[in-house]
């Protein structure tokens, strides 16, 4: 099954970026609301790029089911930052180091036709259905973010969000690609991992 394999092959990549100091941190209330908004406005650039590599070509055959819009997050990054008081982010923040590295590899790839794709769409997302849910709940409770700080992460469109996360993975197990794409599709995955857990360190050390 693809899915899990993508899952446990990646695990320790996984396990080193959630384990982060800059995560921890964030999420044992150790930090504060602006360290939030800059985490969150990192992420309005890579989604940016990510969301307009999904736009782009034809789907790669048999992923047709992987691209939907209802998961797309840009305009609800957008309005938190535009909440937590950082306006016209395109102009008033930059990404890290390690973030713009992270943006440019994706622009590198062609669109949904690039099987590679996926396993950006699967790390990000999957992780905003999965992880990002405690992390909203953690935000708001040791930061006093608001609702409208975290709509990032309210998937509005999709009722049920244990289903869709079930069918997404059946997607991916749907795929109809060889053993040799397979075992890039799982490098790719443990490199987002790794790009994300170097965007951690830039915010730690920041």
């Amino acid at each position: 099954m693809i899915a899990e394999l993508l899952r446990t092959a990646s695990r320790p990549q996984h396990q080193q970026a959630e384990n982060s100091s800059f995560i921890t941190e964030l999420m044992t209330g150790k930090l504060n609301l602006e360290a939030y908004a800059k985490y969150l406005a990192n992420l309005a650039w890579l989604y940016e790029t990510l969301e307009a590599k999904v736009a782009e070509g034809q789907a790669y055959p048999s992923s047709e089911q992987i691209w939907d819009s209802r998961l797309d997050r840009l305009d609800s990054i957008t309005a938190d930052l535009e909440a937590l008081g950082v306006h016209d982010w395109r102009n008033t923040t930059q990404p890290s180091k390690a973030m713009a590295s992270y943006v440019d590899y994706i622009k590198s790839l062609d669109g949904k036709s690039d099987f590679r794709l996926i396993a950006h769409h699967y790390t990000r997302y999957l992780g905003d259905l999965s992880g990002g849910q405690a992390i909203a709940a953690l935000v708001g409770r040791h930061y006093g973010a608001t609702a409208d700080q975290l709509s990032f992460y309210r998937f509005l469109q999709i009722d049920d969000l244990v289903r869709f996360k079930e069918s997404y993975r059946e997607s991916l197990n749907g795929l109809q690609i060889s053993d040799a794409e397979l075992d890039a599709l799982v490098r790719e995955v443990q490199l987002a991992f790794e790009f994300n857990q170097k965007v951690f360190e830039d915010l730690a050390n920041a």
